[in-house]
């Protein structure tokens, strides 16, 4: 049975600030760009609750609200925005190949990655619990909210040591939880950890749950696990930040394009542009730094901008 495959000129795969931002540009470009939205509609910012430092809400508004927003205005310019998830991916040579959903084939001349990452969790069940309870994978976006209270950051290297000291500009008190007896951090970020009085680091430590009757109220730790001096430790915290990395969802592009070594696709020169021309990533799969909804819409933006000229000069 012979399939027709669909032909478009911009696919956008990913719906996050980056999709559709670079949806909105496209759309006003006239490159008819159909977006895919994989699997969360609205990417990570949909877990989130309230969102304080996009520009231009002096209110704040929620992350599904931004979402929401950000769709329409790509709809209103024509944007064809699908359900469906990119299953495999055939950059050999243009046009593109796409595959949605394990069946249909999409054939386009220019191809914007904006896949996002997802925030690595511990796995307990609390987490899910008490998400956006008390659990959090972004200091910078719910820290705030969090001021004069106490908090836990779990995790040792760089963005655990980062997160703990940003947090400690607004919290009370901040425990890192570290499951090892050193941190992975390099040593000037564990020397501001060290220097900073309202941290405490808890080596050799593992959350085991959190408890709490309307939200976060504390964790149920175990130090020195499977020791003989084992014991069992419970903290009173609000907030449970997670800081134990990020997995950027590129596994389907590892065959064509590069990336770093957790997964990170690697562009040209600040650009959005990959080694394969007409090919872009965009957004937090690209983005170990930044990952703010700022940085993703900006890099949206560029990626369309990038493959408008591409196919003019084509």
């Amino acid at each position: 049975m012979a399939t027709t495959n669909e032909q478009v000129k911009c696919l956008i795969i990913g719906s996050g600030p980056a999709g559709y931002t670079a949806a909105i540009y496209a759309s006003r470009a006239n490159l008819a760009p159909v977006l895919y939205e994989g699997i969360q509609p609205g990417g990570q910012l949909t877990t989130t609750t309230e969102v304080e430092n996009f520009p231009g809400y002096p209110e704040g508004v929620t992350g599904t609200q931004l979402m929401e927003d950000l769709k329409k205005q790509a709809q209103r310019f024509g944007a064809d925005i699908r359900m469906g998830i990119a299953t495999a991916t055939d950059f050999s040579a243009s046009p593109y190949k796409v595959t949605i959903d394990g069946e249909k084939v999409i054939e386009a001349e220019t191809v914007i990655i904006s896949t996002g990452a997802a925030a690595k969790y511990l796995g307990l069940p609390d987490e899910a619990k008490y998400a956006g309870m008390g659990v959090s994978a972004c200091a910078t976006c719910d820290g705030f909210f969090y001021r004069k209270k106490n908090v836990a950051v779990v995790g040792g290297g760089d963005t655990a040591c980062e997160e703990a000291i940003y947090l400690a500009g607004l919290a009370k008190q901040v425990y890192l939880i570290v499951r090892k007896n050193y941190l992975r951090a390099s040593k000037v970020m564990q020397e501001r950890v060290f220097k900073t009085p309202n941290i405490t680091v808890l080596f050799e430590h593992n959350t085991i749950g959190l408890f709490g009757e309307n939200g976060v109220e504390g964790a149920h730790l175990v130090k020195r696990k499977g020791e003989p001096d084992e014991e069992k430790v419970d903290i009173a915290i609000d907030g449970f930040f997670l800081a134990i990395g990020h997995k950027p969802n590129s596994d389907i592009f590892k065959p064509w394009l590069e990336t770093d070594e957790v997964g990170y696709i690697k562009t040209i020169d600040g650009t959005p542009r990959t080694k394969i021309p007409g090919v872009y990533a965009a957004g937090d799969v690209a983005d170990p730094h930044y990952r703010q909804a700022i940085t993703a819409a900006a890099s949206g933006c560029k990626a369309a901008i990038e493959a408008e000229r591409y196919l003019s000069n084509k």
